[in-house]
């Protein structure tokens, strides 16, 4: 009896690595929603006199200070998507977009630290109608958690970029592809069948019998 212990079976192989892809997606989300949750607390108290003499303290949230959190996020999102169409040669553009994301998210948190008067300026100039240096300026800790989450979301990149490398894209379109062929074999089996038929019958019309091998011209 043949030993089937070596043989490959397809559906075997695709079962990893729809439960990588299903791993990888999860993790993209999470990814995601911490992104997206670092532009929504205050990361700058702004205190400012209004023209009427009065203190006012401005607070100035994580998506008006570094826009680019909220793109990050939405490119994460999109990688989700991307998870479950991309085989290995796609797979890199998910891989650089969710290091984009991680760079975008960095870059904008540091940027924020290096100049917090400029990225509060607009909510200023929206909340008083005048545009000014701010005297009173306090960052908190929000975008030293932004720099840590993007860092992690590179990193999410090199995981992605090792644990993708099984992925094979189109596996479900080689199926039809394969009973096409079989249904063309198949078609022309039955041309093949339809001549010789005919071929039968027009050796019958002659008086020929069509079962006997030799040649009627030796007869």
């Amino acid at each position: 009896m043949a030993d089937d212990t070596g043989a490959s079976d397809p559906q075997a192989a695709v079962v990893p690595a729809r439960a990588g892809r299903g791993r990888a997606a999860a993790v993209l989300v999470l990814a995601a929603a911490l992104t997206g949750a670092c532009a929504l607390p205050t990361w700058l108290h702004a205190t400012e006199r209004t023209v009427l003499g009065v203190d006012t303290t401005i607070e100035v949230s994580g998506g008006r200070a570094a826009p680019s959190l909220v793109a990050a996020a939405l490119v994460l999102l999109a990688a989700v998507g991307a998870v479950a169409l991309v085989g290995r040669a796609g797979r890199w553009l998910v891989v650089g977009a969710v290091a984009l994301a991680g760079v975008l998210v960095v870059a904008g948190a540091v940027g924020v630290l290096q100049d917090p008067q400029a990225a509060a300026r607009s909510t200023v100039v929206d909340a008083l109608g005048v545009e000014r240096v701010v005297a009173d300026l306090s960052v908190t800790a929000w975008p030293w958690v932004a720099v840590a989450v993007g860092v992690l979301d590179v990193v999410l990149a090199g995981w992605l970029a090792r644990a993708s490398g099984t992925w094979v894209a189109g596996r479900r379109y080689d199926e039809p592809r394969r009973s096409a062929h079989g249904a063309g074999d198949a078609s022309r089996t039955g041309r093949r069948e339809v001549v010789d038929e005919r071929d039968q019958w027009d050796a019958l019309s002659r008086g020929d019998d069509p079962s006997d091998p030799s040649d009627p011209s030796d007869r």
